[in-house]
């Protein structure tokens, strides 16, 4: 069992409007990333951040960003330490383009085999971190480098155990930084 998180804040200066609202195939992108948590198996998802009005009207549950303009680093922490009851979260950013049940089941099975503090996708050989699963024991250690001012994820996971997953898809890790990463579909 996992909780799921859809990190929605962020200023999306590159894109130039809210990621997080962008519709794709007349859903909004942080509501495709939820329903792919969902049908992974998720207990709970909630958005993370953002417009809370927009989100709500699609059907998430919402949770405000005590670090806002932080990075995701900051609403990591938050997610790891308020968000749903179980020992492991999946977070993911509100703006890939394919979020893919499956991968995000197997990252949370390669995680509890390995009895990982996180488990990230490899996509070409680039880990992806804003697609990770984390167990909640790293929420106070997260935490405390978060306080020390640290925002980069890599930075903060130093010295943690990471479990890689290899031979990912880069297409279902892609996510959209600019106008020109949508597909024609996105309004």
């Amino acid at each position: 069992m996992f909780d799921g998180v859809v990190l929605c804040g962020g200023a999306s200066r590159r894109m130039g409007t809210d990621k997080a609202v962008l519709e794709i195939d007349g859903r909004l992108m942080a509501a495709r990333v939820a329903d792919a948590l969902a049908s992974a198996g998720a207990s709970t998802v909630v958005a993370l951040g953002g417009d809370r009005h927009r989100l709500g009207e699609a059907g998430l549950d919402h949770v405000e960003d005590l670090h806002p303009g932080e990075g995701p680093l900051g609403a990591l922490v938050h997610a790891l330490g308020a968000v749903g009851g179980e020992d492991v979260v999946a977070v993911l950013a509100c703006d890939l383009l394919q979020p893919d049940p499956a991968l995000i089941s197997r990252l949370v099975t390669a995680r509890a085999t390995a009895d990982a503090d996180v488990c990230v996708p490899l996509a070409a050989g680039r880990p992806q971190w804003a697609l990770a699963v984390w167990h909640r024991r790293v929420g106070r250690l997260l935490g405390d480098v978060f306080a020390s001012g640290e925002r980069s994820l890599v930075g903060a996971a130093s010295g943690l155990r990471v479990e890689f997953v290899e031979g990912v898809d880069p297409l279902v890790c892609a996510d959209a930084d600019t106008p020109t990463d949508l597909p024609d579909e996105a309004v």
